[in-house]
């Protein structure tokens, strides 16, 4: 199927007499007809169902959906984006691992990396992937090494990654490329079909789309041959005591890493997507190819306009011929990249604030990516809790103001931000 028909009908399949419609299984645990049977699923011998912390029917159904959407072989559903970059991580990269990250990432997740794995002891390395060659970013590769992370598009910034590149330079190593597509969506970018080996989504922003669940997901291509580095990742290729001495990678071949962080780390971390949110999501992942269009068409026109004001310093859009980035972009987001546009206000920190409190319709939030166009101040916001190096080494400036475009008329959009333009003057 097209990517617009499998947002609509994949996933749920109903056979003669089910309902049409994903239904809520809003159950914690589920009946056996005998002890035998039971025993079997916490054994990893069946598949099935028995308390939806590990698996749910609505939950399973959706994390099926997003799976065919990238491209994946499994699909697991967490309760947010948060907690499905690190279940992603942490799945390969235990006490005494290092992760290459890009540093330009969005300020929870260069945290999460930066801050709490490392009393982990986890280690992480940052790196501007638009200022280091080839071989600088492979002397960043430490024999513990066991990823290389970035996103499709930057949060908040706007930067196209490289994945061909960045996978390319993984594979020389023996060790996976994550990527986080938040942004792009399957819609706009498959990064499974550029070499990425393992893709991560916060749910909460364009495939829910309307700001109404948090959710995050994490989809493996089964591409990644984990044996070939065995002596890298232990957790999947030595047996695994807990389960009676299984060994994921050989008892559950391209299903290994899937079926791991969910019999292991959802297990013990928890985390799990409720039923409840998972049937939101998919309302949203039904009009996902819709939505997107409209988003990219109105960032186009929004982004072009701003490039023209003289009020605005910069702007920071891919899909502006101008940008640097300009030709990732048509290599990776032919058809539209998302609705976020990075710029800065020529004029000081405070011009800014005022240009923020004086838009009308759009909303200061700190949400970003849904149907209503909104706006914030990363330095203040999102990002407050980094330094001015980290902020500096994240690649975002002071003045850097992040607009997501909804879905509204363009033409709404415009007016809105024009008249903000024209208090700030005054």
């Amino acid at each position: 199927m097209k990517k617009a028909t499998e947002c609509v009908h994949a996933g749920w399949t109903p056979t003669k007499g089910e309902p049409r419609a994903l239904p809520i299984y809003q159950s914690t645990t589920f009946k056996y007809d005998n002890s035998e049977q039971m025993a079997r699923l916490f054994d990893l011998k069946d598949s099935g169902y028995f308390y939806s912390r590990l698996a749910n029917p609505t939950c399973d159904a959706v994390a099926a959906k997003i799976a065919h959407l990238e491209g994946g072989v499994a699909a697991m559903l967490t309760s947010s984006g948060q907690s499905a970059n690190f279940f992603a991580t942490f799945n390969i990269c235990e006490a005494g691992g290092h992760i290459l990250s890009a540093c330009n990432i969005y300020g929870g997740t260069f945290n999460l990396f930066g801050v709490t794995m490392k009393k982990m002891g986890i280690d992480c390395t940052f790196f501007d992937p638009d200022a280091l060659t080839d071989d600088e970013v492979r002397a960043l590769i430490k024999p513990n090494t066991k990823l290389i992370f970035g996103e499709t598009i930057s949060n908040p910034g706007g930067k196209v990654f490289d994945i061909e590149r960045f996978a390319r330079i993984a594979h020389e190593a023996g060790i996976p490329l994550i990527v986080d597509n938040t942004f792009a969506t399957p819609v706009n970018c498959r990064p499974i079909e550029w070499g990425a080996d393992i893709v991560t989504h916060s749910t909460t922003k364009y495939m829910d789309g309307h700001a109404s669940c948090v959710g995050g997901v994490i989809v493996d291509s089964g591409k990644f041959n984990w044996m070939a580095h065995a002596e890298k990742f232990p957790g999947l290729c030595t047996p695994d005591e807990s389960y009676h001495g299984l060994t994921y990678a050989k008892d559950f071949g391209e299903a290994a890493y899937i079926t791991k962080a969910t019999a292991q780390l959802m297990r013990d971390l928890g985390c799990k997507q409720s039923a409840q949110d998972a049937y939101i999501l998919n309302l949203g992942l039904e009009s996902l190819h819709v939505r997107m269009r409209q988003h990219c068409e109105n960032a186009q026109r929004v982004a072009e306009w701003l490039e023209s004001r003289p009020e605005v310093g910069w702007v920071n859009f891919a899909g502006l011929p101008s940008s640097p980035q300009h030709a990732l972009y048509k290599k990776y987001l032919p058809h539209g990249g998302c609705g976020v546009i990075a710029f800065g206000l020529k004029g000081t920190r405070e011009q800014a604030i005022k240009f923020m409190d004086s838009l009308k319709m759009i909303s200061i939030v700190t949400h970003v990516a849904d149907a209503k166009t909104c706006v914030l101040h990363p330095a203040s916001h999102t990002h407050r809790q980094l330094t001015d190096a980290q902020l500096q080494e994240a690649g975002i400036p002071a003045d850097l103001v992040r607009l997501s475009i909804g879905i509204e008329d363009a033409a709404d959009i415009i007016a809105d931000l024009e008249q903000a333009f024209f208090q700030v003057a005054e």
